[in-house]
């Protein structure tokens, strides 16, 4: 969608705030919910051969149980953006907090299996929750020459999340001596992972009491002066503070606050700009990058691989991850979102497709012929690697800056959710898939990837460099 907005007058783009390390450290507090999201999301990884034994559970169950947490996601990233325009980026970033501290205490200490799909199902929803106020908080506040970059961090965030609870589940599992169902604290390792948790969940909750609302909240709700005091510690004092809440107030009266119905076009739905956001997140999540997080270890132990190194290489996978995110954060002020995204389908696609094939062939003595496992194992990073410096950061910078202000909130909602229905579905079909056809199921994901590149070409259009309000 071709932008009409003016440059903004008051300086705003080339906006540079006195205190950059402020900048920063807001922008880190707020991705905090970012590494609760990678954290919650992929320490369930640890947990599922510990669960199946626990309640002798089938494939298809323990999928529904691991998955059920995603239909939590949906709803919190499809409500948490109405909620934020009523009261405020930060109070939904404080309940997110108490939703994952109880899930996780809940997931630690559950009576059966129902009431463990129940906690999974509430820690979700503050996954959905995060997943739409990090990047939203982070664009708002970001002065637009570093958006791109402060932008990353929610992505930054995510993937250390991912990582260090990897590493806290090989620890654990360490410590029960290789046994997911050892006694550690008088529990089971398994639950001992999932309960580890509510560490970041309280810092999480500290934090949201010492950064700043959101200027545009703020003007939203009619406390000005309350916004030009942050816009001048976020932007500088260089720029001209009146004209620049003049510029929020104008493009704020013209439009009004965002709800479903202003999403809504008259032809196919949606407006084209959210079917945008939406085919974004869904590609996403259709490459099967969530596979690697929370099957990675089951997968490997299934083709050979002792449970030890298995929880091995899902860490070093996750450290992988964190050097694409680093990469990704060089490079998208620099070259732009769009040209990351295509850099990474292509790499994706052939890192996929390198896999398909080393997965299809026989096991030997239930493991893969020498050639086809390493091929395996350095595919999988590949893949990971090229998700990371692509996808895994521009995505949700898109997010945060695709959509007019009128829309924002609540087409970052519907993106966010959709994407959590797409990772729904991958994840409760993985299981099944794999049963079925474990080199199929990586050419579906390879299929994807290079769908992803002809809808970048003809849909995506760069948001490199532009403020907020100049989107439309």
């Amino acid at each position: 969608m071709t932008s009409t907005a003016q440059p903004p007058a008051s300086g705003a783009r080339e906006a540079h705030p006195d205190h950059l390390g402020h900048v920063i450290f807001i922008t880190a507090a707020a991705a905090m919910g970012g590494f609760l999201f990678g954290y919650d999301s992929s320490v369930i990884n640890g947990a599922v051969e510990g669960i199946r034994g626990k309640y002798d559970v089938g494939s298809a169950t323990l999928a529904q149980v691991i998955a059920i947490a995603l239909i939590g996601c949906a709803i919190g990233a499809a409500t948490a953006g109405r909620i934020a325009d009523r009261i405020g980026r930060i109070r939904v970033m404080q309940i997110a907090a108490a939703l994952f501290t109880v899930s996780a205490v809940g997931s630690a200490l559950p009576f059966a299996l129902w009431d463990l799909a129940f906690w999974r199902v509430l820690g979700g929803i503050a996954i959905g929750m995060a997943s739409v106020i990090g990047p939203a908080y982070i664009a708002e506040v970001a002065p637009p020459a570093y958006r791109g970059r402060l932008g990353s961090f929610q992505q930054a965030a995510i993937v250390i999340g991912i990582a260090v609870s990897q590493l806290v589940n090989w620890g654990i599992l360490n410590l029960a001596d290789g046994d997911q169902r050892g006694k550690l604290l008088g529990i089971e390792a398994w639950q001992v992972m999932l309960g580890v948790m509510v560490v970041p969940a309280v810092l999480y909750g500290m934090l949201s009491f010492v950064i700043p609302e959101s200027p545009r909240f703020l003007i939203s709700v009619g406390k000005v002066d309350k916004a030009k005091a942050i816009l001048a510690d976020v932007e500088g004092k260089n720029v001209d503070l009146d004209l620049r809440v003049t510029e929020i107030e104008n493009a704020m009266r013209s439009e009004h606050k965002s709800t479903f119905k202003d999403l809504l076009g008259s032809r196919f739905g949606f407006l084209p700009i959210v079917w945008i956001g939406i085919g974004l997140s869904v590609f996403q999540q259709l490459v099967g990058i969530n596979v690697a997080f929370y099957y990675s270890a089951t997968l490997w132990q299934s083709v050979g691989i002792n449970p030890s190194d298995s929880f091995f290489y899902s860490f070093t996978t996750s450290i992988i991850n964190i050097v694409g995110t680093v990469i990704a954060m060089m490079l998208v002020d620099r070259i732009g979102r769009r040209p990351l995204a295509l850099i990474g389908s292509t790499g994706m696609a052939l890192a996929l497709a390198f896999e398909a094939w080393a997965f299809s062939a026989d096991l030997i003595d239930g493991k893969l012929p020498h050639t086809q496992g390493i091929v395996a194992l350095i595919a999988a990073h590949v893949f990971v690697l090229f998700f990371a410096l692509s996808w895994g950061v521009v995505v949700w910078v898109f997010l945060g800056e695709m959509f007019p202000n009128r829309l924002r909130a609540a087409a970052l909602g519907v993106a966010a959710s959709a994407q959590w229905i797409a990772n729904w579905a991958i994840t409760a079909s993985f299981p099944s898939l794999s049963e079925w056809n474990l080199s199929g199921t990586y050419v579906i994901y390879t299929f994807f990837a290079l769908l992803s590149i002809p809808f970048v070409l003809k849909f995506v259009k760069e948001t490199k460099g532009k403020a907020l309000e100049e989107m439309g």
